[in-house]
């Protein structure tokens, strides 16, 4: 009888594979080959900006193992700042790229260890070995979209961090503010109001704090016009583009309580490119699903996931709210009112995760399948054109 070696995992029907694992560094990138748990991998190391070797690298590994030159290679590298510009150029050398979560790559569990990029490309390699000899579960891949896909994002990600940098801008006005003993609002007519304001002691304000107070204010302002100049972008997108990504955001904003804006986050970051198969994969991919705990006589949950995308969670949880004010007959609503209303406010916000988790199944459903949510109220298509967020 004989017995399968570590290279049997990696040896296809095409002969033997070439595994090679990626870390990627700011200034240099960590190579590792090989072809089974027997042979010494192969080390080597690149500069970041010689990024265009990594096609001798490989043609000198495969010589260095004695493969032809048409051997499959498969890599991986940790999903990272990079993004996948790497992963589509390995792909344009004919090589298998996956990209790895991180958070999902096993590590010593003792509280001192020995790290250094040669021990990270190492253990990547080894973990790549058992992916490709079939252990399937040995790496949790990320899904890399389309190029299209990915510049569809541009728009609202761009919207969300101008919201953010406005909101900044506003606290060190209002922070500037407190400084001299003045609580105002900053609202849109800070600018004319701003010359009649007074300390403390009933002073104006000195003239270096309202020269600053002026120019952040402008950027308030500009910052304003720029997300007005979004909206009206993606408001046309909505209402005139062809493009299927465009139609599933207008058959979304039918549904009472969902505004353009949470509809085209949706869209563009879920439903439009990923090949969703069932509700678990929904509820994972947005870190809604719970941590259960049992070992033993111990049995206890510890709360959700929260992994995946944390934009998106949070979206759903404010959109879970508007559904429950805005669609007060439909069913979810009814079964959030029966079991978690009375809870108190700690029971109501536990209860209202598990209407966002079940509202995106519903919202999915919708989209796939044109299955509307139970007792939902929809929009008739004549109001289209003037849906918004409520």
């Amino acid at each position: 009888m004989t017995h399968a070696t570590a290279l049997d995992g990696v040896r296809g029907e095409a002969g033997v594979t070439l595994v090679m694992a990626m870390d990627l560094g700011r200034g240099s990138w960590r190579l590792g080959f090989t072809i089974g748990a027997g042979p010494r991998p192969r080390i080597r190391m690149l500069r970041g900006d010689q990024w265009h070797r990594l096609g001798d690298e490989i043609a000198a590994a495969k010589a260095r193992f004695g493969l032809p030159s048409d051997a499959r290679v498969a890599s991986c590298y940790e999903a990272g700042p990079d993004g996948f510009w790497v992963h589509r150029y390995l792909t344009t050398l004919g090589v298998e790229s996956l990209v790895v979560d991180p958070s999902s790559i096993e590590v010593n569990r003792r509280g001192r260890q020995a790290k250094t990029d040669r021990l990270d490309v190492e253990r990547l390699l080894a973990l790549l070995l058992r992916y490709v000899g079939g252990e399937r579960t040995a790496l949790r891949l990320v899904r890399v979209p389309s190029e299209e896909a990915e510049h569809r994002r541009q728009l609202h990600r761009e919207f969300i961090t101008t919201t953010q940098d406005r909101v900044r801008v506003r606290n060190r006005i209002r922070g500037l503010l407190a400084t001299h003993g003045v609580h105002e609002a900053v609202q849109s007519n800070f600018g004319t109001r701003l010359p009649q304001l007074r300390r403390w002691d009933h002073q104006p304000l000195p003239v270096a704090v309202q020269q600053r107070l002026a120019r952040e204010w402008a950027k308030v302002q500009l910052l304003t016009t720029h997300l007005k100049a979004l909206e009206a972008e993606r408001h046309e997108a909505v209402q005139t583009s062809t493009d299927p990504m465009a139609a599933q955001v207008r058959q979304l904003v039918t549904l009472r309580g969902i505004g353009e804006h949470s509809a085209w986050v949706f869209v563009a970051e879920h439903f439009a490119w990923r090949q969703l198969r069932n509700r678990r994969e929904i509820g994972a991919l947005v870190g809604l699903v719970p941590l259960p705990h049992k070992s033993g006589t111990l049995d206890f949950d510890r709360g959700i996931s929260k992994a995946g995308s944390r934009r998106v969670r949070s979206l759903a949880v404010q959109i879970a709210w508007m559904w429950v004010r805005y669609q007060p007959h439909s069913a979810l609503t009814q079964w959030y009112q029966a079991r978690f209303a009375g809870g108190g406010p700690r029971g109501r916000k536990i209860g209202i995760v598990a209407v966002a988790r079940r509202l995106l199944i519903d919202l999915w459903r919708y989209l796939e399948h044109g299955v509307v949510p139970d007792g939902a109220i929809v929009v008739a298509s004549r109001r289209l054109a003037h849906a918004s967020r409520p």
